[in-house]
């Protein structure tokens, strides 16, 4: 038995230039320009929370249960 072979993909560029064009650095360049104006001051606390959320959100159940915990055990050491 012979196994499949995957198929084989080409990124080679066919008789066309491989190159950018100074139009498309010039576009891109802007592009870069606009983003980083668009990110604000409040920019690396949001990233921060964004860490957070993906770090809590796929444990929503154990970080009640070790909120609830703490809760208890402040509770208890008043």
């Amino acid at each position: 038995m012979h196994a499949a072979t995957p198929p084989r993909w080409t990124t080679a560029s066919i008789a066309d230039a491989t190159d950018s064009a100074p139009m498309e650095l010039h576009q891109l360049g802007a592009h870069v320009s606009r983003c980083n104006g668009c990110r604000g001051r409040w920019f690396a606390l949001r990233c921060a929370a964004d860490a957070v959320h993906d770090f809590v959100a796929p444990r929503f159940v154990t970080t009640l249960v070790l909120a609830g915990t703490l809760i208890a055990l402040a509770a208890l050491a008043l």
